[in-house]
């Protein structure tokens, strides 16, 4: 298949310096870290860079339990400096992140908790309310109903939102259900779907870019 041009509208996102010295890649709901898939390439392009890379196989991908996923997320990110640290989430993966830094609110633990995220295609609660898999995941993309998912965007240097107007796991629009709310960046992408290797997302440059600023 061939890849939908990625980069349509970008708002906002202010250009850094330099690279992150650490990377940690969530994927989401049912992936099983397919080779071809964006989030692999991905991987390679940063170790290829020199970059300590975090890509986990987070545990019962069909059937996530929330604090599982948290746990994993944890074990990865033991004796990481913030300061050097880009988190690029895809879909529930996304939602993982802001339930992270959930729980380090809720130990009292309120520093910055990475130097730049990048969330791609990020699952819409209302959207995760209706799978009974990952349900548990829904109030963590609300920030009137999560402190702590405010918080998450508090604490990042900088932060941008990656999707598509037509992704049938957020009907809304990104945009609307995070950027704005969340005082993101957002990035377009026209047509891409819910940006996955069936919508033709296997390389994806535009990420790469997005995360090395």
């Amino acid at each position: 298949m061939t890849r939908p041009t990625p980069l349509v509208e970008w708002t906002g996102f202010v250009e850094g310096s330099g690279m992150a010295e650490e990377f940690l890649i969530l994927h989401g709901w049912q992936n099983r870290r397919p080779e071809g898939h964006w989030q692999r390439w991905l991987a390679a392009e940063f170790a290829s860079r020199g970059a300590t890379v975090r890509y986990p196989q987070l545990p019962d991908p069909d059937a996530p339990v929330l604090d599982d996923w948290i746990d994993a997320v944890e074990s990865e990110l033991r004796e990481t400096d913030a300061a050097s640290l880009t988190v690029v989430a895809h879909s529930l993966g996304c939602l993982l992140w802001f339930a992270y830094v959930a729980r380090r609110a809720e130990q009292g633990v309120l520093g910055a908790v990475a130097r730049r995220i990048v969330l791609v295609a990020p699952a819409a609660p209302d959207v995760l309310r209706g799978i009974p898999e990952i349900a548990a995941f829904a109030r963590f993309g609300e920030p009137a109903g999560a402190v702590s998912a405010a918080h998450a965007a508090a604490v990042l240097e900088r932060g941008v939102v990656v999707a598509s107007a037509d992704d049938p796991y957020c009907p809304a629009g990104a945009d609307v259900v995070y950027a704005t709310p969340f005082d993101l960046d957002y990035v377009a992408v026209e047509g891409g779907g819910h940006l996955t290797m069936d919508d033709g997302y296997g390389p994806f440059p535009l990420v790469l870019e997005l995360a090395t600023r």
